[in-house]
């Protein structure tokens, strides 16, 4: 899939087949994650890969809409490392930047998927925390559910000129 295309057309995928994603896959979209931009270049995060099932639902017992995670077949949280991070608050965009590219390359692999978030929501990233046993410099910030889609949404337009200014704010 052409990367336009495939920014163009991504959806959020929530319903997911009963069907295994393979290891090399997996593998990909891991790779995909660490060529986001960073900040100064750091590369600040770490990727933990979901394979079991009941850890998956562990967490949609705990994060009010993480429910896709019961049926998707693999996962991956996005941590940041605060030992790594060299400007403040800058970890939750380098973050946010691999995130995205789990999301688009889920999509051009012919998958689907749908980014749950965890920062800056203390009770979340607590309790994430606790299940996957987490270091305190070890900041969760998102999780992304993938699989085969066991739905098909249409692509939506959602370019919005009155969003877009030139040079300066267009008043009124």
């Amino acid at each position: 899939m052409h990367a336009l295309e495939a920014l163009k057309t991504r959806r959020s995928i929530r319903s997911f087949k009963d069907a295994p994603v393979s290891e090399a896959i997996k593998k990909i979209l891991l790779e995909c994650a660490m060529t986001a931009p960073s900040a100064n270049n750091l590369q600040p995060w770490h990727f933990i890969l979901l394979n079991d099932k009941k850890i998956r639902r562990a967490i949609a017992d705990f994060h009010p809409y993480a429910d896709m995670l019961r049926t998707a077949p693999g996962a991956i949280v996005v941590c940041g490392d605060l030992d790594i991070e060299k400007e403040k608050n800058y970890i939750a965009l380098d973050c946010a930047a691999a995130t995205q590219n789990i999301l688009l390359a889920v999509h051009a692999l012919g998958l689907g998927g749908v980014w749950i978030g965890i920062y800056p929501r203390e009770e979340r990233m607590n309790a994430l925390a606790r299940l996957i046993h987490l270091p305190a410099h070890i900041l969760p910030v998102a999780v992304v559910a993938f699989g085969y889609p066991a739905e098909k949404k249409q692509p939506v337009k959602r370019y919005n000129e009155k969003r877009v200014h030139i040079n300066r704010w267009k008043l009124g």
